[in-house]
């Protein structure tokens, strides 16, 4: 039986086909403050990652190396967060450049077109997603 809310946190990630969490995912659970405080401990525990503020993603142990990295790719997860935040996610000006052979420049997938202004910071390590705003 899940008692605590952490146990009960770890049990709905564990179940789900999402690989990206944000707080409004446990909203029936518990208040926005324990849920915080909860996610907060499970990433200090390296049972998850947080990718932005308010976002957080699956890990797993490397199989090289005994560090934690992302179930799926950082833009992967990028833009699956963004849209559960009910973002607009377009395809980026260089993407659609290079789709339309107006460039032959291959976009490197790092830049995320958005509609709307949006003011976050997507990372985990030393990787970074940059945002550019399409209107």
């Amino acid at each position: 039986m899940l008692k605590t809310l952490e146990s009960k946190i770890k049990y709905r990630i564990s179940r789900s086909k999402d690989s990206v969490f944000i707080l409004k995912d446990f909203d029936d659970l518990s208040g926005y403050d324990q849920i915080g405080r909860t996610l907060r401990a499970l990433e200090k525990k390296g049972e998850i990652a947080k990718i932005s503020r308010g976002m957080y993603a699956k890990v797993m142990v490397s199989p090289f190396k005994a560090d934690l990295i992302l179930v799926k790719p950082l833009t992967m997860l990028a833009r699956e967060g963004l849209i559960k935040l009910g973002i607009t996610v377009v395809t980026s000006k260089a993407a659609t450049d290079y789709n339309s052979g107006q460039s032959t420049q291959v976009p490197t997938g790092r830049r995320i077109a958005v509609k709307g202004r949006v003011s976050r910071e997507i990372k985990f390590n030393k990787q970074k997603v940059y945002l550019e705003n399409a209107s």
